[in-house]
């Protein structure tokens, strides 16, 4: 089964070369290219792709205005990552708020990029904790109500700790000594609680209503 891949970036050069490295691989396939988040609907609507590689930064509509939109309007959207010259951006922070899976530094090597195009195919989040924590710490806004509203059970809150050191379901029922799909079950509820599409919206929730802090 292939993976579809939309890719979104005003700069040609990186949309020839993430092409080349996706369309490379066997199980990978770009549908379609985009130079503006103004024609990413009817290629989406068009192509079904499961993973849009999004620029952050376009002149035209950018990669955050496109995500909202995107996940707002579509009964069942793609998967966005977003692909970023700089990790430490409040554009970054912003798209992964709007509902992005994660992020891709554009230095990123080949290798990584497809393994990340991979892993948010499969319904998980590309989640770097380091990263989410120097983003809310930099621009995050204090005082959210996500948690407080959520009612989450007292096992459900310790996933969600969890969940923000970046331990996978595997990892995560290893250190509570449970069965994985156990986790799945606490997982699936804490995102249908907060009202959010993935992991990395939940640890963002997290940050950002006190539960964990950027300090640790």
């Amino acid at each position: 089964m292939t993976t579809g891949v939309l890719i979104v970036d005003d700069d040609e050069l990186i949309r020839v070369g993430l092409r080349a490295i996706i369309d490379a691989q066997p199980d990978l396939s770009v549908l379609a290219e985009a130079a503006d988040g103004a024609e990413v609907p009817p290629l989406v609507a068009r192509h079904r792709p499961d993973v849009v590689l999004m620029d952050v930064r376009m002149p035209g509509i950018d990669g955050i205005q496109a995500t909202r939109h995107l996940l707002a309007t579509s009964a069942d959207p793609p998967r966005v990552l977003v692909v970023t010259t700089f990790a430490n951006d409040e554009y970054v922070y912003e798209a992964l708020r709007a509902g992005a899976s994660g992020f891709l530094l554009k230095r990123a090597r080949p290798a990584e990029v497809v393994e990340a195009v991979r892993v948010v195919a499969a319904g998980e989040s590309l989640l770097f904790p380091a990263a989410i924590r120097q983003l809310v710490g930099a621009y995050g806004p204090a005082g959210g109500d996500q948690l407080r509203t959520a009612r989450l059970t007292e096992r459900e809150a310790e996933v969600l700790r969890l969940m923000t050191t970046g331990r996978s379901n595997p990892e995560i029922a290893a250190h509570l000594v449970v069965g994985v799909e156990t986790v799945k079950t606490h997982v699936g509820n804490v995102l249908a609680k907060l009202g959010v599409r993935d992991r990395t919206q939940a640890v963002i929730a997290a940050y950002e209503s006190g539960f964990v802090t950027p300090s640790g």
